[in-house]
């Protein structure tokens, strides 16, 4: 059986550096106090990573509240960019435009794993679930870490999905979270380099309130040699290949501003714009989606009222959050670049970490032609 430890667990090691200890910031605008989603109030992320041999893989947990996210579903949207994927739950958020469990990530044969968990979890709290009321839409989302995780032995359990929303209900609001090579993004590479979770976030201000954007990301995608810097470097792996484009990345967004399903589309389609100045092109095989929620509107599942009020954001004022979605995107990848560690999975796999390049002498490539 594979150690496994959450991010609840204290840890004797120093934290990852994230992006902007190496300069990493990407846009004008501020982040808020610990850029990451958990400047959202209410959001909360839990991990539990096993590493042990050639099991290097995950689960991540992202938690818009801590209540019944059954009975208290906050409006959400999902964007497929390139669709390569074998995500659990989006066509009904879709459909819907909301989300009725928490978010979890994993890797990709582990999605029917911990859907399972998530009906359970919610059965736990709702037991009329299918019974006298509506089923339930598990949301999970994947990338394959393949390369790096035993990924046929399907190592991650129920008890570890679990494991992982206990983790992050046990978080006070707003703490920091860990990222790089944690939870689901234990396995993942990103252009060629250790890839794994990244986060960032942006302040913005609305009838004179404070509000926050968050992103949180699984970065496994982008071929060798094409990441860019903010500054227009491009940065290659020691060993570059030649590999085509197959990985895949996760985009989750959260923001405390009021918007309806369609804002929430219409912002979290910026994604593209952060993930493009990375470098990534969406390839083929690439399973890239973004998926948003809101924790300022909320839909009552036992709502009795014909006609409710729903809260938007004036339109005119929508590119402060494209802006944001963007930015906090790009730092967000670059931010799970910075923070990755070293892994060396099945088979003596290994990626080399994109910090220890950073804090080297060795070269990178110039200017974009």
């Amino acid at each position: 059986m594979p150690s496994t430890r959450n991010s609840a667990e204290p840890s004797s090691a120093e934290p990852a550096k994230r992006a902007r200890a190496f300069g990493l910031a990407c846009g004008r605008l501020t982040p808020g106090p610990r850029n990451a989603i958990t400047d959202v109030p209410g959001v909360r992320v839990g991990h539990v990573t096993l590493d042990e041999g050639a099991i290097q893989t995950g689960v991540t947990a992202i938690l818009p509240h801590a209540g019944n996210l059954y009975r208290d579903k906050p409006v959400a949207a999902a964007e497929v960019l390139n669709g390569f994927g074998k995500s659990v739950g989006l066509m009904q958020v879709e459909e819907l435009g909301a989300l009725e469990t928490p978010i979890l990530l994993t890797n990709t044969l582990s999605v029917g794993t911990a859907s399972t968990a998530l009906v359970r979890h919610a059965i736990a709290a709702n037991p009329d679930i299918g019974r006298s009321t509506a089923t339930v839409n598990p949301l999970v989302m994947e990338c394959n870490d393949g390369p790096l995780n035993d990924i046929q032995a399907l190592a991650v359990t129920e008890a570890h999905a679990a494991a992982a929303l206990a983790a992050a209900l046990s978080e006070a609001d707003g703490v920091e979270i860990a990222v790089g090579s944690v939870g689901a993004g234990r396995g993942m590479s990103c252009f060629g380099f250790k890839g794994g979770i990244g986060s960032s976030s942006r302040r913005l201000k609305l009838d004179g309130k404070r509000h926050h954007l968050g992103v949180l990301v699984l970065a496994n995608f982008g071929r060798p040699g094409e990441l860019c810097l903010p500054d227009g470097r491009r940065v290659a792996p020691p060993a570059k290949d030649d590999a085509p484009e197959k990985g895949s990345v996760i985009v989750i967004a959260a923001t405390d501003v009021p918007l309806d399903h369609r804002q929430l589309r219409r912002v979290i389609r910026r994604a593209g714009v952060g993930l493009a100045r990375v470098g990534s092109f969406w390839g083929h095989g690439s399973g890239d989606i973004a998926l948003g929620f809101t924790t300022a509107n909320r839909i009552d599942h036992d709502e009795r009222a014909d006609i409710v009020p729903l809260r938007m954001l004036n339109e005119r004022r929508i590119d402060a959050l494209f802006e944001a979605m963007a930015d906090a995107t790009q730092e967000a990848v670059l931010d799970a670049l910075a923070a990755a560690t070293p892994v060396v999975g099945r088979n003596g796999a290994t990626r080399p970490c994109l910090s220890d390049m950073l804090m080297s002498d060795l070269p990178i490539s110039g200017s974009i032609p």
